[in-house]
């Protein structure tokens, strides 16, 4: 399986992240499944919340989408949210999450279990950074490419 995802953002240059097969076999492969066949290539990031983090991952970049996969079952763990924990979001059901994920600004630690962890971004958190906030976000950054290596 992949050990790094990378996604070339739109705010100047790659976030590589290191994958977490070992917390998340299932979710793991579901976003490199996604990121080679291009699913991401494209994709805003609609959520962007200072000092919380960035929400992207729908193709519709409204929030209320995901891939035509069939959503997959939680993966949780006591894997900390801090800065640059990347996770999967969902809707309340704990076993809703598709494609939409989001990496942490800050330490999130109050969805510790509640959220699966699936990466950690070694390197280009400041291309994070950089991405427009909004909740929606009016001229929102994105993913111009995702690879796997």
């Amino acid at each position: 399986m992949a050990e790094k995802l990378t996604f070339t953002l739109s705010t100047g240059g790659d976030v590589v992240i290191k994958l977490r097969p070992d917390l998340a076999p299932g979710h793991v492969e579901r976003i490199t499944t996604l990121a080679k066949d291009g699913f991401y290539d494209g994709v805003v990031f609609h959520r962007v919340i200072p000092g919380f983090m960035a929400q992207g991952g729908d193709p519709t970049g409204t929030g209320m989408s995901g891939s035509d996969l069939p959503d997959l079952r939680a993966e949780f763990t006591e894997a900390p949210h801090v800065r640059g924990t990347c996770s999967m979001a969902r809707t309340s059901d704990p076993h809703s999450a598709n494609s939409q994920f989001f990496i942490c600004f800050d330490d999130a630690r109050f969805l510790d279990g509640q959220y699966t962890v699936w990466g950690q971004v070694e390197e280009g958190m400041e291309h994070v950074d950089a991405l427009p906030k909004g909740e929606p976000v009016p001229d929102p950054g994105k993913i111009v490419k995702a690879t796997v290596s």
